[in-house]
């Protein structure tokens, strides 16, 4: 399989800010945010999703718009963007929302897909933590 290149993307004005954003071909608008901790400045929450007015402003929607590759493809290098502007950075967590019919405490679908990106974004160096529930964090081997 070929590899598959990454939509558009629109950096923050002010790089500190942590906001990016993408349009998909088919007019899907996306938000990847990066929320610093308030007990942990190293320590960020990743958050991404749709902002479309159609979605109902429900940024964890499915699409299905036959794009999840290069969507994913996208926040990848969306990951190692911030973080080349970040290098201080210990732990990031991704949370997956599990859907109406998915145990809150288990992996979701969603967290199953990260797992399959999170070794494209991070190296040897970082250890992924797959025991919290429905979040996964990968924190910096010291």
């Amino acid at each position: 399989m070929g590899s598959v290149e990454e939509y558009h993307i629109i950096t923050p004005a002010i790089i500190t800010a942590g906001v990016y954003y993408f349009n998909t071909d088919s007019g899907i608008n996306y938000e990847v945010r990066f929320g610093r901790r308030q007990d942990n400045i190293l320590h960020a929450t990743i958050v991404f999703g749709v902002r479309n007015d159609e979605y109902e402003g429900e940024e964890y929607t499915v699409t299905n718009k036959g794009e999840l590759y290069r969507v994913m493809t996208t926040i990848v290098k969306v990951v190692k963007m911030f973080m080349a502007e970040h290098p201080k950075m210990i732990t990031y967590d991704f949370t997956g929302l599990a859907k109406d019919d998915e145990p809150e405490d288990k992996l979701t679908a969603r967290n199953n897909l990260y797992k399959r990106y999170l070794p494209r974004i991070f190296n040897k160096d970082w250890r992924f933590d797959y025991s919290r529930g429905n979040t996964i964090s990968v924190s910096r081997i010291k």
